[in-house]
């Protein structure tokens, strides 16, 4: 909505994502754990609803960098023929949008778009069941999402 400070950007929603019609629907996924860590509110135990609700009460706003593409199965490396999403029209509308954080590297593609917008942006370890890394190393780079202070320095970007 329009009081979003903070956009995590995932690349595009797996098989099990699109059939629940909810965005990081794999029940191994880690996306609703490791932000639920970051707002210190159980998101992996409530409805998806609540979760949205939680995000926004937070400023979080939550998308793809994605809007059509082809792939088969779920792998960010078997997406071909991509369509993003229109962010011109988000940053027109989201006035007070700050941080940009990227859901792994295929999102993270789209970083300079963002700098070049005075977003600080972070690039994060993917929250995907295919991303081995153990969960205490992502919540600690995830931790970026918000920080302790709100930064006053556009343009910045960090890597996890």
């Amino acid at each position: 909505d329009q009081r979003t400070e903070i956009l995590i950007l995932g690349s595009f929603p797996s098989e099990a994502s699109l059939a629940k019609g909810q965005y990081y629907g794999h029940p191994k996924n880690q996306f609703w754990r490791l932000v639920g860590h970051v707002v210190g509110a159980p998101l992996d135990e409530m409805r998806y609803e609540g979760r949205l609700r939680t995000l926004l009460a937070h400023h979080i706003g939550l998308w793809d960098v994605i809007g059509e593409c082809e792939r088969a199965g779920s792998l960010d490396s078997n997406i071909r023929n991509v369509r993003h999403n229109d962010f011109d029209r988000v940053i027109g509308i989201v006035k007070k949008l700050r941080r940009v954080c990227f859901n792994g590297k295929t999102a993270g593609k789209l970083e300079p778009l963002f700098i070049e917008r005075g977003c600080e942006t972070v690039i994060l370890p993917s929250s995907s069941p295919a991303n081995t890394l153990h969960f205490e190393a992502k919540l600690d780079a995830w931790r970026q999402v918000m920080p302790l202070q709100r930064a006053t320095g556009a343009g910045r970007s960090r890597r996890a």
